[in-house]
């Protein structure tokens, strides 16, 4: 049974609990491309993997696990080499010449998360910030204990590559119902992007950032079309958000290709300050999986929700964080 099918017919997956009274939370990667990826995994905080790189063949899942306190990341690494040592080179997403990563990759897709964020909150996102090289998806996998908002306000689809796009403007993929979406249904079904066509898609990112220069001959791209953001091309604090003139959501707004990732990609990270369109929360405990080249469109659960998803959005949260202290500073 795959596990599309297994999350429609099961609610929870039981979770573990360790010695230090954390929980142990299911991490699953899988690849949906036509091409072998090579995930690679950075851990920032907490417990993460058992492993930090692999190799991953097309139509396969990787079996995981982190503790709920981690907070790290995910990306795929694209056209690697490596030697019997774990020791080679990769076209993109490379965490220097190691198949096991012990460092972050260059320009990938990424899958952010900080397991142990606030107020029992798991935040999670996919990020463009660094620059694109991989369509992804997020889908939560429910755990028992955890009470989930509905799948549609969680899963999420970044589509910002030809393969794998539906170029259906009224994508259904709820026609049929031998299989859910991405862990949803028609009971509560993704919203999806419908102003992407072909050739937008194809074309989104600004020639002088492209990742492999081209000659810029006509609308030509190569098929597949990695993209740097101007903050890792330039380094400057103006696009990077960084410096004191620019560490604000008042003083670094989004620059030119910001707005076009946004745009492919809209419930996506686009740059440092996209928080409350690109932030998603899950109760804590709520596990994972991340789906290289998903099938279909990019989502726009923001938009529909107006700003929120699982059931809150980071400012809500964070108001909740501070009324929780308040109420705890006034019965103490």
């Amino acid at each position: 049974m795959s596990l599309r099918n297994f999350m429609y017919h099961a609610s929870w997956i039981l979770p573990v609990a360790n010695a230090a009274g954390k929980t142990e939370v299911p991490l699953l990667v899988t690849n949906s491309c036509r091409d072998t990826v090579w995930p690679g995994l950075f851990t920032s905080g907490g417990t993460g993997p058992e492993t930090m790189g692999f190799e991953l063949t097309t139509g396969s899942t990787r079996n995981l696990s982190v503790l709920s306190d981690w907070n790290g990341r995910i990306w795929g690494r694209t056209n690697c080499t490596f030697d019997g040592k774990g020791v080679g080179s990769c076209g993109t997403g490379a965490c220097g010449t190691s198949l096991v990563c012990s460092a972050t990759g260059e320009t990938a897709t990424l899958a952010e998360f900080n397991l142990e964020a606030h107020a029992d909150q798991s935040f999670y996102d996919i990020s463009l910030v660094d620059g694109y090289n991989l369509p992804m998806a997020i889908q939560i996998i429910p755990t028992n204990g955890t009470s989930v908002p509905p799948s549609n306000e969680t899963n999420l689809i970044c589509a910002g590559s030809l393969q794998g796009f539906d170029p259906n403007k009224n994508f259904n993929p709820y026609n049929t119902t031998k299989n859910p979406y991405y862990g949803t249904t028609s009971t509560h079904p993704l919203s999806f992007d419908t102003k992407m066509s072909q050739a937008d898609i194809s074309h989104w990112c600004p020639w002088d950032l492209q990742f492999h220069p081209v000659e810029e001959v006509g609308n030509t791209r190569p098929p597949f079309d990695p993209c740097l953001s101007l903050c890792t091309k330039t380094g400057k604090p103006e696009h990077c958000c960084t410096g004191k003139k620019h560490n604000s959501a008042k003083t670094c707004k989004a620059n030119y290709y910001s707005k076009r990732a946004k745009a492919v990609c809209p419930d996506a990270y686009s740059f440092a300050y996209d928080d409350d369109s690109s932030t998603f929360t899950v109760p804590t405990g709520t596990g994972f999986e991340v789906v290289f080249c998903p099938v279909g469109r990019s989502t726009v659960i923001k938009k529909t929700l107006g700003g929120t998803s699982g059931a809150r959005s980071l400012e809500t949260s964070l108001f909740a964080i501070l009324a929780g202290v308040l109420i705890a500073l006034w019965f103490s």
